[in-house]
Order: C-alpha cells, then structure tokens, then sequence
C-alpha cells in the first residue's frame, strides 16, 4: 500500500462560501475522496490549523507520498515543518505540488528558487498537451485534455530546469506554462502539477485525477533512507 498524506492549508472553505460550493469538504477533502477509492492508496489528511499543521514528525515518518496545497497562507506554515518534510524528500518520500503550492515554502526550499510566474484569473480554457506520452504519469491520457475554467499561468516559471518535462498547458490569451514539472531531490521525487484552483472544479476532472493517481505511484519511494555524511573505513 502507498501511504498518501494529502496536506491543505484549509483556510478558504472557513472564509468563502463560492469555494465551499465547489469544495464542501475542503481542497483535501476532494483529493482524498477519489485516491481513496484505488486498492493500493491509503489516504490521511492534514491542514495549517491542526496542531503542527497535521505533520508532527510520526505522520511525515509514515507517508509515501504527500501531496501539497496552499495559496494564502504559505507564510504561516512554521519553518520547522517546512524542514521536517523537505528532509523527508531527501530521505525518499514523494512531493507532488499542486497549482498555487508553487509560491510555498517547501516547494522553494526544494527548488532553491522564488519560483515566481505570471498569472491571471479570469476563467479562461485552458489545455494541456502530454510532452512524454510514454512516462508512467501520462498513461491514460490522451494528446491533450481541455478544463474549461482556470486560472492562467504563464511563463516565466523560475524554477530549475526540470529533469523532465512532462506537460504544457496552453491558453485562450496565448501563454503558455510548463504545468507538469519533475524533479530528484536527494532519494525522493517532486512532481509539480499547475491545474487546479479553489473556485474552480478542476479537481473533479476525470484527467487531472488520472495524472495524479499516476504521479502517486510513480513518486512512491524505492527506499527511505536519511542522507547522511558518514566517516567511512578504507575497504
């Protein structure tokens, strides 16, 4: 089984009624409802307001894979935390960050860059192009696949030149984004995935859910192991 940790800042849905509308049970709620339903995920969630954020060092210990949405709270997430799941990533546990996880803290102490972007939110279509189709996290999609309503995304995106490039999302104004990214840190994987916003239903979308059930297994560890600088006797 892959343990799945899906963290959420859980600030919007207390605010704003349009966000309750389109995610009742919050961001998290909704990612889990349909990992939840794969033989092979088990899922727990966290979010800011639970005590250490939900990831006290035992449930960081025992996740596989976390998953990461924030948007207006990033600067609320104590660096501690940060630390802890950073150095998971070193030790072999997968990061997939989701749209506007970009701008978080743990997304920037991993990249080593403001991974900063240009954006507008005006409900345009957007759609996503498959760069790789013969990557794990591509299988079951086709050329392409459309959202009707997002939140545009436009490069520059400053973050280090991804090991792999595996989607390309392109919109109704002309920009376009790298909206799949992979990257090694240490022994583990961190995939970013660009679609997604809290006033739009894009996590009920067949596709995003299919990349991110994919992107799941293919971040799941081979081994968790801590890096360390040991002395080491001449064989």
């Amino acid at each position: 089984m892959i343990k799945v940790t899906v963290w959420n800042e859980g600030r919007h849905e207390k605010i704003s009624e349009e966000v309750r509308r389109v995610y009742p049970d919050g961001i998290h709620g909704a990612l889990a409802a349909f990992l939840g339903t794969e033989e092979d995920i088990t899922v727990r969630t966290a979010t800011l307001d639970d005590p250490d954020c939900g990831l006290p060092q035992e449930v960081v210990d025992d996740t596989d894979v976390m998953l990461w949405w924030g948007h207006m709270a990033h600067g609320d997430v104590p660096d501690e935390v940060v630390e802890r799941v950073a150095n998971a990533v070193h030790a072999g546990m997968g990061l997939i960050v989701l749209h506007s996880g970009h701008h978080s803290k743990v997304f920037r102490r991993l990249m080593g860059t403001p991974c900063s972007l240009g954006w507008r939110e005006n409900g345009d279509m957007e759609r996503v192009w498959v760069v790789d189709p013969a990557h794990p996290i591509t299988q079951g999609i086709d050329r392409y696949f459309e959202l009707p309503h997002v939140e545009t995304y436009a490069e520059p995106f400053s973050v280090p030149e991804p090991e792999k490039l595996l989607f390309i999302g392109s919109y109704e104004g002309g920009e376009v984004f790298r909206s799949g990214c992979l990257w090694r840190r240490g022994h583990g994987t961190v995939f970013y995935f660009q679609p997604g916003h809290e006033t739009f239903p894009i996590y009920y979308e067949p596709a995003v859910q299919t990349v991110i059930k994919n992107a799941v297994r293919y971040c799941a560890p081979v081994i968790r192991q801590p890096i360390t600088c040991p002395h080491i006797e001449k064989i």
